[in-house]
């Protein structure tokens, strides 16, 4: 599968998860955006991983070559979990305060 597939569909997940972080005021649909745009970067590396272990492996280098990729979407993973958890302790603390997960509320806070 060329390459082109990979960064038009990476593209797409970005550009939707952008729309989703800019349009809506939900701080859960806000945090699933904010996950779309990570998985979108991680599809990139795996594609540029993939298509740099092809290059290494026509060039008979060592196997190893070109796994970089797939060792950061690994550590983005980790991190993005604990965002997630860290995210919705905060947003279940907000509910129990105000009953509401509006983020536009919060801009009231500051007064």
């Amino acid at each position: 599968m060329p390459i082109q597939y990979y960064i038009i569909l990476s593209l797409a997940l970005f550009c939707i998860g952008i729309v989703g972080v800019l349009t809506r005021r939900n701080a859960i649909i806000i945090f699933m955006c904010i996950e779309l745009m990570l998985n979108a970067v991680n599809l990139l590396l795996v594609a540029f991983s993939k298509m740099h272990y092809a290059a290494a492996a026509v060039a008979n280098k060592a196997a190893t070559e070109g796994t970089e990729g797939q060792l950061f979407v690994f550590f983005i993973m980790v991190v993005a979990a604990a965002e997630v958890s860290v995210g919705l302790a905060i947003i279940v603390m907000m509910y129990r305060n105000i009953h509401s997960v509006d983020v536009s509320f919060l801009n009231r806070l500051k007064n």
